[in-house]
């Protein structure tokens, strides 16, 4: 639910154009692994602004959506990583099949 607030749509686009976007969680995962997280809020100026905040909530979502619930953070853990109490480490690909961007 984190991505769909941050890039303001919904996890399945089937009408997109470009169909590297349909599925959200994949092609926003493969947008930070490439360093390209401006593509996620188009002409969000608010959101440009603080990058660094984007890319902090962005891998606290990835870090929710693993496959692997063993690997899905505790909701307290995710309170503290968007509050900025605790370091967010790099996530692991939230699926095998994530290689768009």
């Amino acid at each position: 639910m984190l991505l769909e607030i941050i890039c303001c749509r919904r996890s399945l686009e089937m009408e997109k154009e470009n169909e590297e976007e349909v599925i959200l969680t994949d092609w926003v995962y493969d947008c930070y692994k490439h360093r390209r997280l401006n593509k996620v809020i188009e002409d969000d100026e608010e959101a440009g602004n603080d990058m660094k905040r984007l890319e902090r909530l962005v891998i606290v979502a990835i870090w929710c959506i693993q496959e692997d619930p063993s690997l899905r953070p505790t909701m307290k853990k995710v309170t503290q990583m968007l509050e900025g109490v605790v370091d967010v480490s790099v996530p692991p690909s939230p699926s095998l099949f994530s290689s768009i961007c």
